[in-house]
């Protein structure tokens, strides 16, 4: 049988691949991703064919996968973060119900997530959500409601891709909505380029949040109304009562 890994490589650096994934890297005869992708692990699988397409062109990279699977190449289509959270395992599945020879496998990597959530300290230890702010593929009346929905239940939001230049008032907007739930001093976090070059973090109250510029390199984490800074670092209790 025909095989293909949708491999997530983690948030960008080698050290933060998980083991599995390098390994599977390896033995692969075939590498596909988006170019940015690509270029994260090209140097450390210096032997492996690479194939890329960019940004919007996914359908096409997940048949180009399973075209290279059919020449008896065994494939790696990598993600960043996690194949399984905004990544490629969902339409590769897709695409492949005109593949049957072919078996997919499903690698899981290190989300931005939990990989941000390290960078800021504990954001993450109780309750919480990921929304992405891109509505490319989900329509902003969808998005509000969703992030209506987090503040209602107090949850923890972390958002992902909130901003790009034709969105650049985006995460704006969701802060706005969420100060109808949440107090203008809510503890939040943002990380750029989480486990690549030039990382950077920042905890700051939800009203500066608002008027703070990110990119799309940026994750950003919202806190709920227990959430704390604790010696400079976002930390949310789980409710343990002797703390």
């Amino acid at each position: 049988m025909n095989k293909i890994y949708v491999v997530g490589i983690g948030p960008g650096a080698y050290e933060k691949m998980t083991i599995e994934a390098a390994e599977v890297l390896k033995k692969c005869d075939v590498i596909i991703g988006y170019t940015v992708y690509i270029d994260l692990v090209k140097d450390h699988f210096p032997e492996k064919e690479f194939l890329s397409t960019p940004m919007r062109k996914e359908v096409e990279r997940c048949v180009m996968a399973f075209e290279e699977a059919n020449k008896g190449k065994t494939v790696a289509m990598i993600c960043s973060g996690d194949a399984g959270v905004y990544g490629m395992a969902g339409l590769i599945h897709e695409v492949g119900k005109d593949y049957p020879e072919t078996v997919v496998e499903v690698i899981p990597g290190v989300t931005a997530a939990v990989s941000g959530a390290a960078v800021l300290g504990a954001p993450l230890i109780h309750d919480f959500c990921l929304i992405s702010l891109s509505d490319l593929l989900t329509p902003w009346e969808t998005i509000e409601n969703r992030l209506r929905a987090a503040g209602k239940g107090d949850f923890v939001c972390c958002i992902y891709n909130p901003s790009s230049a034709k969105r650049h008032d985006y995460l704006r907007k969701a802060c706005d909505i969420l100060l109808q739930y949440h107090s203008e001093d809510t503890v939040c976090g943002i990380v750029n380029n989480i486990g690549r070059d030039g990382e950077t973090a920042r905890v700051l109250p939800l009203r500066e949040l608002r008027e703070t510029e990110v990119d799309m390199f940026t994750t950003v984490f919202i806190g709920n109304s227990q959430t704390k800074v604790i010696d400079g670092k976002m930390v949310t209790p789980r409710g343990y009562r002797n703390v």
